[in-house]
């Protein structure tokens, strides 16, 4: 655990944050994505000083932040080279996994096959079936659901499966056991959906409200990730919002949940207050989960600039040998068409209270290079993919 440049690496994902169409962006429909220029437009003019400092506006100019002549930062962008733009996917790729195979979303609900077959095996029908928003689906369906005792199946723009049910028309125990089912289902190679999720909920109808009892079931990752590399060197990985459920705890070694973003930065700075070697890694993801399906620009850039306020406090708790990085897993442009995640480069953003100066980093060409950068500062098994840029930000 010798030679390393940085004792404690942050990072933090502005889940679907993304910075302007990628070069196979017409591939996915996404043509003319731009997440953060869209949303500046809109706004006219984001005010994003502490990112600006950083570097932000140096990446691809953004409407109200000015270019930065000397940034504090090291700035630059990222290109997804797997084939998807869901979250799994860009997380998996930034801990160095490459997907060939992407996983699959049900813009028009999920297919018969699979439909009949949750029915037969957990003895109660299906109602929903569709791409939705939780909380306007039990509004939809709940006094359906509680009148039949069916279940409540939705999807989105991710490839997840999502169970809602009413504890007291189904106890929470056979919830769980259904989404158990349901994920034996579809890890069958037709369906291969990423994640199912357990959506429960009490109320009357008019005013129901889902619980803490949701529960993940998500596939392992594909393969052994930087994050496994350390965990099993002995350093300390602290999942911050759903990372955990994103990796299936692999290579965690303590989860942290989060209810909001701002929750999540809360979070995470009592984290950096903590004493530990290796890394941090965060999710924050209201950008793409309350603004970003919902089309809804004005409040993703709220949101953007809630974020950008207390960017102060995180860069406060860094220690002299922490390393701070800040990127994102796909686009979700508000000003797009339909309500999917769209395929664009993300922004890279790195800083140290060691740094005396930042600058430009050349394109990346795959998000994997910050997991091999994390990888060769602490000394781990390099990932197969990805090039590090440690050597970029030394002195």
């Amino acid at each position: 655990m010798e030679n390393k440049k940085f004792n404690r690496i942050h990072l933090i994902v502005l889940d679907s944050v993304g910075i302007g169409e990628a070069p196979d962006a017409e591939q996915f429909g996404d043509r003319g994505a731009n997440t953060l220029g869209h949303i500046a437009e809109e706004m006219n003019g984001l005010k994003m000083p502490n990112m600006g400092r950083l570097g932000l506006s140096n990446i691809k100019e953004l409407k109200g932040i000015p270019v930065e002549q000397q940034p504090a930062g090291f700035y630059g962008k990222m290109q997804e080279a797997s084939v998807g733009k869901d979250t799994m996917t860009g997380h998996w790729e930034i801990m160095g996994l490459n997907i060939d195979k992407p996983f699959k979303v049900y813009p028009d609900g999920f297919p018969k096959e699979l439909i009949d077959e949750l029915e037969k095996r957990t003895g109660r029908k299906v109602i929903g079936n569709k791409p939705a928003s939780g909380t306007e689906i039990i509004q939809e369906l709940g006094q359906e659901h509680m009148d039949t005792g069916a279940i409540i199946v939705y999807t989105s723009a991710d490839p997840v499966l999502q169970i809602a049910a009413h504890e007291g028309i189904i106890p929470i125990e056979e919830q769980y056991r259904i989404c158990e089912i349901a994920r034996e289902i579809t890890l069958k190679p037709e369906f291969l959906v990423g994640r199912v999720i357990a959506r429960p909920f009490v109320g009357e109808p008019g005013n129901f409200i889902r619980t803490t009892n949701r529960h993940d079931y998500a596939l392992k990752p594909f393969g052994r990730t930087v994050m496994n590399e350390m965990k099993d060197a002995g350093y300390a990985v602290i999942a911050v919002g759903k990372i955990s459920d994103i990796f299936n705890g692999e290579g965690v070694t303590e989860a942290v949940r989060t209810s909001s973003n701002m929750d999540g930065v809360d979070k995470l700075i009592d984290v950096m207050k903590s004493d530990f070697e290796g890394m941090s890694f965060t999710n924050l993801v209201d950008f793409d989960a309350l603004y970003g399906h919902r089309r809804d620009p004005i409040g993703y850039g709220n949101a953007l600039q809630d974020f950008d306020a207390r960017l102060p406090e995180i860069i406060g708790a860094l220690k002299k040998d922490d390393l701070l990085i800040i990127t994102a897993d796909h686009g979700n442009d508000p000003v797009h068409s339909g309500t999917d995640h769209t395929r664009e480069f993300v922004p890279l953003l790195v800083y140290s209270p060691s740094f005396t100066s930042g600058g430009a980093l050349p394109l990346r060409e795959t998000f994997s290079d910050i997991g091999a950068t994390i990888a060769e500062n602490f000394n781990v098994r390099m990932p197969e993919f990805g090039k590090s840029f440690l050597s970029l930000i030394s002195e």
